[in-house]
C-alpha cells in the first residue's frame, strides 16, 4: 500500500528569486512589471510574487527550435511599446 503523497501548496518567489529563476536582474524584471511584457504576478499586500508555473509559460512563450521557427509567442523586451500584442493585451493580472 503506497501512503497519499499530501498535495503541496503553489510556490511563489520573489522578485530576486524570479529574476534569478530567469536569468534576469531584478530590475529588468521591475520593468517588464511596468510595462506589462513580463510574466503574470500577484500582490500579497505590498509584496510582489510569482508563480513558479506561470513563470515557466513565459519562458516557453518565447520558445523557438530554431532562427526561422517562428514559435508559438513572442516574449517582448522590457520597455515600451507603441501596441502591445494580442498575447499582452488579453493577459489579466492575479
Amino acid at each position: 500500500m503506497s501512503a497519499a503523497i499530501p498535495q503541496l501548496p503553489p510556490r511563489y518567489l520573489r522578485t530576486p528569486e524570479a529574476a534569478r529563476f530567469l536569468g534576469l536582474s531584478g530590475r529588468t524584471l521591475e520593468k517588464h512589471r511596468t510595462y506589462g511584457t513580463g510574466p503574470r504576478y500577484s500582490k500579497l499586500g505590498g509584496r510582489v510574487v510569482y508563480n513558479f508555473e506561470d513563470l515557466q509559460a513565459w519562458v516557453a512563450r518565447g520558445a523557438k527550435a530554431s532562427t526561422s521557427d517562428p514559435g508559438v509567442g513572442e516574449v517582448l523586451p522590457a520597455k515600451r511599446h507603441a501596441a502591445v500584442s494580442p498575447a499582452y493585451a488579453g493577459q489579466t493580472r492575479r
